[in-house]
């Protein structure tokens, strides 16, 4: 299905009333690098003032074409190139000066905004797709971009231009810069009007575009699923339509900004005629000389396109401005689970000591399902504790409960006797290795993949891991052996191989605290036998959790916990809880009972 954006009534009046002020919110990013910015400023200002003295040096040379003495006429042709010149040097040196300062900049945004992102916890991604946070990082900083390292700097110049051709135009002619003045309040009125139509339908346009992103990312990860269940047409429908949304809000926004700027040009120039017409009548009248009406012609047609170029400026910041807006939602988004201001530590060596107490607990994205429900559980150091129960129980919420990826609504999760919320998240998580259900395979090589474990690991520190997650044989078999590159999200692999490569980057992390999420589910028999013998030689001394389905894989369990519908339903030893009946009971055998008549 295609995600749509939905505003509000209420967001569309905060950009409203907000307008360009939402610009204020670079400043942070900008104000590091004042002495760039004031370079760039004075060779703006350096290049508008040579401008404005250009129509000077025409105004010299017009009314200098009948002069009796040529060397005069030279010297002003000269002064012209020489102006010229400068103006072009300047010029250079502007653009260069504000290109470098938008590109370093726009770089620090997207740091800034990776780095916060990637820090959020697993409930800011319930709320937004990731392909939205995507089309914010790259699209929405290209705005921004062009607005710092282009258009911030031609309206700046072009201000200067409008405020010093009007200035030098009332001392070219007072009578003919009133008549100019006249026409502003008209040229002003359609620049408001149907400017803030733009910044609406920028905004629009922007939406449409993330919700394009998050569509194709969506698709593009499933692509396999996409294929096999033949939805190709319908993911390209509906990808199509959120594109063609994106298009119907751009093309409005086009039609909307070229309507103000030929509006506006048109009125400018309409007034430009009908002063030039009356200055015509004063030359023949003898009130002023060919060279001066030249020189406030200039001057007009400077202003007239300062004027211009500003309403077309206007536009390219107000969709700056919702670009800005968009950014600054993910730097201040607020995060549900948050490192405490005054944090406790760890007491050295971590024991590994697990305990949950009367911990309830929903996901945000179903606030009337309990996952956990008053869920009481005490994990021994070096203890190795199975989780078993049907799908929905809860048992990857204790997991994720662990990693602190969540906080309960009701009781606490605590580690060697401190609560999970009192301690930041990364000075704990460091002691604790996970290989998740799905495993994760970057894009780089075999070797990379599981020294992401440690970074700093040895080749042979790698290579040890590898064999004790009986992943060795397999990767020294790829075409370049550990130095492989496994291809986006481990393409190269099967499934099997994926999930060893993540338990050799576990057993390389070589944490007090181990969590097994279904680690072994997609290994072969012979697979499963080698990996769980490593586990076992890695279990020891450290505190284990197993979450598994096959009970084959938690037998040998210190002790087991049963859970249904966000409870602990039983705790005991594999032959306890078989000899009581019950849930485990009835799982084991079916588990068994259709193992045996397999084979």
């Amino acid at each position: 299905m295609a995600r749509q954006p939905a505003p509000t009534s209420e967001s569309e009046e905060r950009a409203k009333s907000r307008r360009l002020g939402s610009l204020a919110a670079l400043w942070p990013f900008l104000s590091p690098y004042r002495a760039l910015m004031a370079a760039a400023i004075f060779a703006l200002i350096a290049t508008a003032c040579i401008s404005l003295l250009l129509p000077m040096a025409v105004r010299r040379v017009v009314d200098n074409f009948n002069a009796a003495d040529g060397a005069l006429l030279d010297q002003y042709f000269g002064a012209f190139l020489a102006i010229a010149g400068l103006l072009a040097l300047g010029t250079a040196l502007r653009y260069a000066l504000v290109t470098r300062l938008g590109e370093r900049v726009v770089a620090d945004i997207r740091k800034a905004v990776f780095n916060r992102v990637l820090a959020l916890s697993p409930a800011f991604y319930e709320r937004i797709m990731t392909g939205e946070v995507l089309s914010r990082i790259t699209t929405d900083t290209t705005l921004i971009l062009s607005v710092i390292g282009s258009s911030i700097s031609i309206a700046l110049r072009n201000i200067l231009l409008f405020l010093g051709g009007l200035v030098l135009m009332l001392f070219t002619s007072a009578k003919l810069t009133g008549l100019v003045l006249l026409i502003v309040p008209v040229v002003i009125v359609p620049i408001l009007t149907l400017g803030r139509r733009v910044r609406r339908l920028s905004k629009e346009n922007q939406d449409w575009i993330a919700a394009s992103s998050g569509n194709a990312s969506e698709a593009l990860t499933s692509v396999q699923t996409v294929q096999a269940y033949t939805h190709e047409a319908q993911s390209q429908d509906a990808f199509g339509a959120v594109t063609e949304k994106s298009f119907d809000a751009a093309r409005r926004r086009i039609w909307t900004r070229a309507a103000m700027t030929a509006i506006v040009i048109f009125l400018v120039f309409t007034g430009i005629v009908g002063v030039l017409w009356v200055g015509a009548w004063d030359v023949r009248a003898g009130l002023m000389s060919a060279g001066t009406l030249i020189q406030f012609v200039i001057y007009a047609i400077m202003v007239a396109g300062a004027v211009a170029a500003l309403s077309e400026v206007f536009g390219e910041l107000q969709r700056a401005a919702g670009a800005t807006e968009r950014l600054v939602e993910l730097l201040e988004a607020q995060d549900s689970v948050r490192d405490p201001e005054e944090a406790r530590a760890l007491a050295q060596p971590v024991q590994g000591a697990i305990r949950f107490e009367g911990v309830s607990f929903r996901y945000p994205s179903r606030p009337d399902t309990k996952a956990l429900d008053a869920v009481d559980l005490e994990i021994r150091p070096g203890e190795t504790v199975a989780l078993v129960g049907p799908s929905g129980a809860g048992k990857t919420t204790v997991i994720q409960l662990i990693q602190r990826y969540y906080d309960p609504q009701a009781g606490a999760v605590t580690l060697d006797g401190i609560d999970l919320r009192q301690m930041n998240r990364a000075d704990f998580r460091r002691h604790v290795a996970l290989v998740p259900q799905d495993p994760v395979i970057f894009a780089a090589s075999a070797r990379d993949n599981i020294g992401f474990g440690r970074p700093g690991a040895t080749a042979e520190e790698i290579e040890a891991a590898a064999r004790a997650a009986a992943a060795h044989d397999f990767i020294t078999a790829l075409p370049d052996g550990y130095d492989t590159w496994l291809g986006e999200r481990g393409v190269m692999l099967s499934g099997g191989q994926k999930q060893r490569v993540a338990i050799a980057r576990a057993i390389l992390r070589d944490a007090p605290v181990l969590l097994l999420d279904e680690a072994t589910s997609a290994l072969d028999a012979e697979s499963e036998r080698a990996v769980q013998q490593a586990v076992d030689v890695l279990a020891r001394g450290r505190t284990t959790i197993i979450v598994a389905h096959r009970l084959a894989t938690v037998k040998k369990a210190d002790r087991i916990v049963v859970m249904d519908q966000g409870r602990v339903v039983a705790i005991g030893a594999h032959d306890a809880l078989v000899a009581e009946g019950g849930l485990y009971a009835r799982l084991a055998r079916l588990q068994f009972t259709d193992g045996m008549a397999a084979e």
